[in-house]
């Protein structure tokens, strides 16, 4: 049986450089991973249990990193069908999953975080919910330790892709759409965190469109939260035209609102989740396919395992009205 002497003998390197190479540290040349990684193959080393389980039958080992929408007590649509669509990949291209939360990680520094998806074998990752604050994240993106595709992300480099809609132009679109069919002179925009890059392509969206038609724009946070949503629209939609959320789950708050004031106002969402077509008022929105945009990014993170570089995917996107005999089976 090939040991790991083995290998640091052909590479020409010592075992404890070919131990930081098999576990992703950091700061070691490509030069001398090449070394490792040619000496592996060629004495066909497998490492650990877990990669003799793995090199039979899959082709490498991803982590699915989802961060819980905490802001609602209804099921999270959303992540189901980013795993559901994930999976179903996966198993298609032969890579086995893991799924990992990101409270699992969220006290971990970069050193810690990358010695924990080497432990797990992870050669992969998809997140899913990253946020500006996330500062370990974007290190661990820098660092181009592993392959990473992030859904609805900003930047990419040669190791990571970013998957997911425009939601600077579906933003703009759905607004849109709900202006013309209504007289509108001033609109009450509910976002979602600040500290969302989705939030700020929507809210650039927003300010351009309000720009372009001479409306009046008021911005307040919503967080994803029904609730929070519901009390902003109770304090601030009567003086408005017509109502924009960032969310469905938002949109739902500021419609129940609205009608606890018994008053009427237009209001669109985003997303296209199934809870809109149980609000009982037809609302535009945007409807994005979770299930395709969870699929893509695995199918995107194989290519780049496969060597490709990273690159920016974007996915079609739908502006429709949900009503009930649409989510019925």
């Amino acid at each position: 049986m090939v040991s790991i002497k083995d290998v640091a003998k052909e590479a020409g390197v010592a075992i404890s450089t070919v131990s930081k190479v098999l576990n992703h540290y950091p700061n070691i040349s490509e030069q001398t991973q090449k070394k490792v990684m040619d000496a592996v193959e060629k004495l066909n080393f497998v490492p650990n249990q877990v990669a003799a389980a793995l090199s039979s039958k899959r082709s490498g080992r991803i982590a699915l990193l989802l961060k819980l929408n905490m802001k609602t007590q209804a099921i999270d649509e959303i992540d189901m069908q980013y795993i559901s669509g994930a999976l179903a990949m996966a198993q298609e291209k032969k890579l086995d999953v893991i799924t990992v939360f990101y409270s699992v990680i969220a006290e971990m520094n970069l050193q810690e975080m990358i010695r924990y998806f080497s432990s797990q074998s992870i050669s992969g990752i998809v997140i899913f919910g990253m946020n500006d604050d996330d500062k370990v994240l974007h290190q661990l993106i820098e660092s181009q330790t592993f392959k990473i595709v992030v859904v609805d992300g900003a930047e990419t480099n040669e190791s990571t892709s970013v998957v997911g809609v425009d939601h600077y132009q579906a933003q703009y679109d759905v607004a849109q759409k709900t202006m013309r069919e209504n007289m509108c002179r001033s609109i009450l925009y509910i976002a979602g965190m600040r500290n969302s890059y989705v939030t700020h392509e929507k809210i650039r969206a927003m300010e351009d469109l309000a720009k372009k038609h001479n409306v009046k724009l008021l911005i307040r946070n919503g967080d994803f939260s029904e609730l929070k949503a519901r009390n902003i629209a109770l304090r601030y939609a009567k003086n408005k035209d017509i109502v924009v959320c960032g969310s469905d789950l938002m949109a739902i708050g500021a419609m129940k609102a609205l009608i606890d004031m018994d008053i009427f106002r237009p209001v669109c969402g985003f997303d296209g989740i199934i809870l809109m077509g149980y609000v009982g008022k037809q609302m535009n929105t945007v409807k994005q396919n979770f299930f395709k945009v969870a699929s893509e990014s695995v199918c995107e993170l194989n290519r780049l395992l496969n060597g490709s570089s990273g690159r920016k995917v974007r996915l079609p996107y739908t502006l429709v009205r949900l009503k009930y005999e649409d989510i019925i089976c």
